[in-house]
């Protein structure tokens, strides 16, 4: 038994009783004012870039789905050279996640290329 199944508890099966649902009313108002946010985009074309764009110069990390675009297509290029050339602007990061996610952060944060 390793040290990750002492501290869980091995290898018993979990049930629905054994979770906790969390109230959302519990959580702080002062969440809401975050100096950052993880957002979530859906990329179909040329203008979603913009806002993805707005909310990098903005100081936000943004989590972009982008399996609506056609692979073969030009304008998957075009919409990544365009996030590319944002992250250096504002010395944050840019990945590419397989074929269907981005991330790009802002100012001084890195993302890593090693999994946990």
């Amino acid at each position: 038994m390793g040290l990750m199944s002492k501290i869980l508890g091995g290898n018993q099966s979990r049930t629905v009783e054994d979770y906790a649902e969390l109230n959302l009313e519990d959580v702080s108002a002062s969440s809401a004012e975050a100096m950052m946010q993880v957002r979530i985009a859906e990329v179909a074309g040329q203008a979603d870039a913009i806002d993805i764009k707005d909310a990098v110069y903005d100081g936000d990390i943004v989590i972009a789905d982008i399996t609506r675009l056609r692979t073969e297509d030009s304008t998957v290029e075009h919409i990544v050279d365009e996030l590319r050339q944002v992250a250096q602007e504002v010395d944050g990061d840019i990945v590419r996640k397989g074929d269907d996610q981005m991330i790009i952060t802002p100012t001084d944060i890195r993302i890593s290329r090693e999994k946990l």
